[in-house]
């Protein structure tokens, strides 16, 4: 997932560390468990990115701001690294690759018809589909 926004949140604390908002590790409570939540294209309601994270085997957030960029890496939604500075690139917004968990129940491999439709769904998402299930992927 990819977004050419502002980047997520990321500051300088009161002891010179770069800190940003916890957004991969923490329950997002403007959305998680409200029965208002927001419905998204699929018809499921909005949770936000931890709950990603946490179904997730690995996840790597980039965040790229106008005042620098970092990654951090997470296992099972817990950080596992810390937030590590990447050469900027004059670019802002927010990169997030995942590794599903395999103890999710598979889905399979989408067909043609299921990826149009999402497409359709979010005209400017961008689907890639990586078949190298047995690859160890960092």
């Amino acid at each position: 997932m990819e977004d050419d926004g502002r980047g997520t949140d990321t500051r300088t604390d009161e002891h010179g560390q770069i800190v940003k908002k916890p957004v991969m590790a923490s329950k997002d409570l403007r959305f998680f468990d409200l029965p208002e939540a927001e419905l998204l294209q699929d018809g499921h309601p909005r949770r936000g990115m931890s709950v990603v994270a946490a179904l997730s085997e690995w996840l790597v957030h980039t965040n790229r701001r106008l005042n620098g960029a970092w990654t951090q890496r997470y296992e099972r939604g817990i950080p596992a690294t810390d937030l590590e500075p990447v050469e900027p690139d004059g670019t802002t917004g927010t990169l997030v690759h995942f590794r599903p968990s395999d103890s999710l129940p598979s889905l399979g491999v989408p067909v043609e018809g299921q990826l149009k439709r999402l497409a359709m769904m979010w005209p400017h998402l961008e689907v890639r589909v990586d078949d190298r299930s047995n690859t160890a992927v960092s």
